[in-house]
Parts: structure tokens; sequence; C-alpha cells
């Protein structure tokens, strides 16, 4: 029940919506905190606006909450202006963003990040299925109906989870390759990294992508940005044929997760035995080959019994054995996106196209939120990697009672909680943050 007053202190979210930037309708309530309210609605485990009504039901900790046709006017109102309307949401979370890495200090994600040891910016599709007719629902590759959104999620590694930066909303027959937006969700991407804003940030930024972000016109534009990239790389059988003809020797053992070599895993760099000319000069394409799992079925690319993929960086330096286990690492992009669908995306509510481009919004916020306080409150403890189901099960569903003495709130929780303790002091951490400006 406190995470909005504990995240809200140290964010200057809300501020950004009262001095103007979105026009709502004229109410007791200010946008900015009822859009906040909805992120924190999403954040406990809701899934639709009328969620809200969990916080309206502990206004001693929440305050005042919107009734129902409040919030629905509201969205109303951002959606008939929607790219005012999310363009403001983007610098809010923006700015917050640049205080909550400012305030995590060696915790943050660009913490003494290089082009050795840069930050990570992962992009993936999911489909979410739509259970009723809605504007721009569409049949899906999977025969299923509904979106096809386009995520971009800023990696933590393996001290953290990961936050969501860009998102875009698209019909559910959108192609998964589509160059333009993936060039719409990386631009903006970029633009939420607070030491992007207004410089180059060189090589210390890694796009890493699947084999949809193999387009040449992706490709191209990003080889123009002054970023790296790692993105999965389709084998034609030309290419196939050319690689059966590279001896065994000229091949290196693979590395699993923890670094150590693999059995029956073997990587190559096999730029100059492909024909790459289409490709962006400087390009570097680098060819895992294993051995299938048991039930796992060869593809036509597959050769001698070996499963073949691939994928193509402009990063220079580094043993093709580490390179290749930071390009399989953006596996923990699907935890994003599960983290997501747990926290509002695998649900739009609404019918209009833009009122579901709101909700989007609303659902990055809520996980930004829950990012935040896992880094800048559990630093120190295993929280800081749970997921949003754990969090709400140990920490957010605590019993507690509000108690006023001598003019003082007090938020009592219960002793018998296992993690009392980690709120205590998650919740001195994040008072002891100097508020917003």
């Amino acid at each position: 029940m406190h995470l909005r007053s504990c995240l809200c202190q140290s964010t200057p979210f809300a501020s950004r919506f009262q001095h103007g930037c979105i026009a709502g309708p004229a109410s007791h309530f200010d946008p900015g905190k009822i859009v906040l309210d909805l992120a924190v609605s999403l954040a406990i485990g809701g899934d639709c606006l009328a969620d809200i009504a969990t916080l309206r039901e502990h206004t001693a900790v929440f305050g005042l909450i919107p009734s129902d046709p409040t919030v629905s006017r509201l969205i109303a109102t951002l959606a008939a202006d929607a790219p005012k309307a999310l363009a403001a949401i983007d610098t809010a979370r923006a700015l917050a963003r640049a205080a909550a890495w400012m305030h995590a200090g060696e915790h943050a994600p660009d913490h003494n990040i290089t082009a050795q040891n840069p930050i990570v910016i992962d992009l993936d599709a999911t489909l979410v299925t739509a259970h009723s007719e809605k504007e721009h629902a569409a049949p899906t590759y999977k025969r299923g109906f509904g979106f096809h959104p386009l995520l971009a999620f800023a990696d933590h590694g393996s001290a953290g989870t990961g936050e969501p930066l860009a998102a875009v909303l698209r019909a559910g027959n959108a192609g998964s390759n589509t160059a333009d937006d993936h060039i719409e969700v990386t631009r903006t991407a970029l633009a939420q990294l607070p030491f992007t804003t207004g410089s180059r940030p060189g090589k210390k930024v890694l796009v890493r992508a699947d084999g949809a972000g193999a387009s040449h016109a992706y490709m191209s534009w990003l080889a123009g940005q002054p970023v790296s990239y790692s993105i999965g790389f389709g084998l034609t059988d030309a290419m196939v044929t050319a690689l059966a003809d590279i001896p065994d020797t000229a091949s290196s053992a693979a590395v699993d997760a923890d670094e150590k070599v693999r059995d029956g895993a073997w990587v190559i760099d096999a730029t100059g035995i492909l024909e790459l000319r289409s490709w962006p000069s400087g390009i570097r394409v680098i060819v895992r080959k294993e051995r299938p799992h048991p039930g796992a079925q060869l593809r036509f690319t597959d050769s001698d019994g070996l499963r073949l993929t691939a994928f193509a960086t402009n990063t220079t330096r580094g043993q093709v054995q580490d390179l290749e286990l930071r390009h399989r690492r953006r596996a923990r992009c699907e935890d994003r996106i599960r983290n997501s669908k747990d926290t509002g995306l695998g649900n739009f509510p609404l019918h209009g196209f833009d009122q579901n481009r709101i909700w989007l919004a609303i659902v990055q916020l809520a996980l930004d939120l829950t990012a935040w306080k896992q880094t800048l409150a559990f630093t120190d403890h295993d929280a800081r990697r749970w997921e949003p189901k754990r969090l709400r099960h140990r920490l957010f569903s605590i019993a507690g009672r509000i108690a006023t003495h001598a003019r003082r709130t007090r938020l009592r929780l219960s002793k018998n909680a296992t993690y009392s303790g980690l709120i205590v002091t998650a919740l001195n951490r994040l008072s002891a943050l100097p508020a917003p400006t």
C-alpha cells in the first residue's frame, strides 16, 4: 500500500503535469496525480481502470482517490490529443529517471559504463490478446487476435531487473521486422537515458535485438548512430553452404552463463567468409553452432546435425565467445516482458487505440516505479531482483494500520511479518532522499 507514498517523494513526475504539460478537465484532482494513482494501481496488481478502487480503500496512505467517472474522463481527454499527452509523460519519465539514477549512485544502471561495459537497450515485441473488438486490434501471425506492441528495456544486468524505456502500440498484424517501428522505439529509448540528452552516447550504449531487427533499413540506421549494436542475423542457404567449408579447428568453444566452457557448442567469426556487401560497413557476423536440445527439430538452415544461429555486431574488440554470451543474455528481455504482462500489459482494456496508447504509457510508468523502488531501496537485498508477484505477496500486502498520536501519523506494520524489517529499511532510505525540485 505504501508504494506510491515512497516513490512520489523521489520523482518529479507529478510536478511535470502540474506545470501545464497536460491540460486535464477542471476538477478537484490534478491530472498528474490521477495518472500516478493509476500507475500505482497497476504496480500492485491491477489490470483495468476500475482497479484504482484498491487505492480508494486506503485514503490514509494514498490520499483522496478520484472516482471512476473522473478517471475515465481524464483518459478520454488525454487520448483526444495523444501525441501531446504521450510527449509530456515521456518528458516526465525522463526527468524522474535522471533523478532516480542520480540517487542510486554506484547502483545506477549507467554507473561506470564504457564501450566494453555498456548500458544495454533490449528490443522485443510481444502479442497481447484482445477478447473483444477494439480499434486496430487485428489477427496475429500466431492465429490470435489483438495487438503487437514493440518495447525497449534498459537491462540492469544480473544484479537487478530492468526498466522500460519506450513502447509502440501496434495492430496485431504489424510486421515483426518493420524498420520504422524499430527506429522509432530506439530513438525514443535513447532519449530516455539521462546521459544521452544533448550529447552523443558513443559506444557506451548497446542496442540488442533478435532477428526481427535484422532489416537492411534498421541496420543501416543503427550504423549511422553513435551506438553499438548486437542484432540477431538470419543465415541464407548460400551462407550455410559457405560455413560448411570451414574446418572445425577454426571454431572456438562457446561459454555458458557462468563463462565456463559449454559442451557441444562452438562459435566463429564468419565475417570474412560470408557475403555481406549489401549490409552496412563495419558489420561483424558471429555464428554459433551447437547440438540441439533433446526433442528439438532441426531447420533447413542447420547443418550436419548442428543448430546454427548468428548475430551481427559493430563491436570490433573482444573475444567472440564473450560477444556471443553478451548477445545471448538478450533472453533477459523475455523476463521483462513477462513482468510487464503482470503489470498491466496483459490487457488493453479500452476500446479506442489512442486510449490504449495512454494505457501503455501508464504501464511503463508502473514498471518504472517498481524498478526505481528496487534500485533505491533494496540495493543490498535479493528483493532487488524480485518479480512483481513476489513483491506483492511479500512486501506490498503486509498487514498494517495507520495510527495517529501527538499530531504524528504512523504506519504500524505487523511484527510477525517476515519482511517488515525490510520495509522499514526501505522506507527510511527513500525518506532520506532529497525532495524533487
